[in-house]
């Protein structure tokens, strides 16, 4: 798969609206106003950047005027609950509340997970659009059916956004993620900074990815491969191997990892593309008897099992992605397109590759956020993410207060 290339620029949204209809305004610590006054009245032009999107929501509100603009349902297609617990646990709520906070009523959006089938995601689509939806924002299971949802969508007029997940060969008109390569990246340097920490000897590197019909799984290990390729060449690491887990399934990864961990009990180092599958490798080492921080194994997601797991010492860190920014993104960017206009380039702010088409997707790049031990407590713990009093129960409070985290 060719690597994808992202081209980052300005990062500022206007907005203009008239203070006669609203008073344009919001919390956000990164927005600002500027504008004039003419004889039609009282103008201001509302900046909102990517980096303004936050956890308070109120940035949102600026876009009611172009919500009151717009016209059609927008409809949200989740995948699974199985490759990652965010989509039932932040996406749809925080979807729900970008849409809301916009000045959208409950007839005017929906959010549905298709629970793992292609045929119901498919289904779902359709439904959407017999009830009026004129955009789609689309999280595949995988790209085959992404693209078949995508091209029945634009045959009935219908916009597509990919949010999350690019639809390889699909038809949409933007992607929304944050960077999956700098994801990958992230999670390669976090190996390299443990095997470091825990005084790894010679690192045997296994590499457990996620599934290969996922696009996002392609760019991790774009971006953890790009970091361990110099310790790999100059032999200060060796890789054992390395392995997709078919649909990011947990059971399937513990199978994996068992056999080769088997087959090759020198592996003393795990890249794990997501918390889940880094899960499934701790067991089968917590079964052989491994101790804590002899293993480094990585993660992504930030999940509650993760950030037990980091705290304990089985797993070096993970990567924390603020979905809340990327669910407001996601909201902005349909609001555009439902109202009929064509989103400012100051919003879309980069380029993403569908390899299968050899063409650059306009596309919405979030950051992401490596997290540890260290800085727990002002990541996801400060923006409630993760539950420190659940986190707390199941880790002691004596770990806790060791790093600075208060239940």
């Amino acid at each position: 798969m060719k690597a994808s290339r992202f081209k980052v620029g300005a990062v500022a949204v206007v907005l203009t609206c008239s203070l006669v209809a609203l008073a344009c305004s919001s919390s956000s610590k990164t927005t600002s106003t500027s504008g004039t006054t003419g004889s039609s009245g009282s103008n201001k032009a509302v900046i909102i950047s990517v980096s303004s999107f936050g956890s308070d929501f109120n940035v949102m509100k600026v876009l009611k005027p172009l919500t009151a603009k717009g016209h059609g349902m927008v409809g949200v297609l989740l995948p699974d609950t199985q490759s990652s617990a965010r989509y039932v646990d932040f996406d749809a709520p925080y979807l729900t509340k970008a849409f809301e906070a916009a000045g959208y009523t409950s007839s005017q959006f929906k959010v549905t997970n298709a629970q793992g089938s292609d045929a119901t995601q498919q289904q779902q689509a359709e439904a959407d659009i017999t009830d009026g939806a004129t955009v789609l924002l689309v999280d595949p299971l995988d790209s085959g059916v992404g693209a078949t949802i995508e091209s029945y969508a634009k045959s009935h007029g219908v916009a597509t956004i990919d949010y999350d997940r690019l639809t390889l060969g699909g038809s949409r008109s933007y992607y929304v993620s944050f960077n999956n390569v700098t994801v990958g990246k992230l999670i390669g340097q976090g190996l390299v900074d443990c095997v470091t920490a825990w005084n790894v000897p010679k690192p045997q590197v296994f590499e457990l990815d996620g599934a290969p019909t996922d696009n996002n799984a392609t760019l991790f290990a774009q971006g953890y491969n790009g970091v361990l390729a110099s310790k790999y060449s100059s032999g200060d690491y060796t890789k054992v191997g390395e392995q997709a887990v078919p649909d990011w399934d947990n059971q399937q990864a513990l199978t994996i990892f068992q056999q080769q961990y088997t087959a090759h009990p020198n592996i003393n180092a795990v890249v794990s593309a997501n918390d889940g599958l880094g899960q499934s490798v701790i067991a089968a080492l917590k079964s052989a008897k491994v101790p804590a921080k002899k293993i480094p194994t990585t993660g992504q997601d930030a999940t509650l099992q993760g950030m037990e797991n980091i705290l304990q010492g089985y797993q070096c860190m993970s990567v924390y992605k603020p979905i809340y920014d990327e669910a407001e993104a996601a909201v902005a960017l349909a609001t555009y397109m439902r109202a009929g206009q064509t989103p400012p380039s100051s919003l879309v702010n980069g380029q993403t590759e569908d390899s299968k088409q050899n063409t650059q997707v306009p596309s919405v790049l979030l950051v992401p956020i490596s997290v540890n031990a260290k800085n727990m407590n002002d990541t996801v713990i400060k923006d409630g993410f993760i539950s420190a009093s659940q986190l707390c129960a199941a880790v002691g409070q004596a770990v806790c207060t060791q790093n600075g985290i208060k239940s």
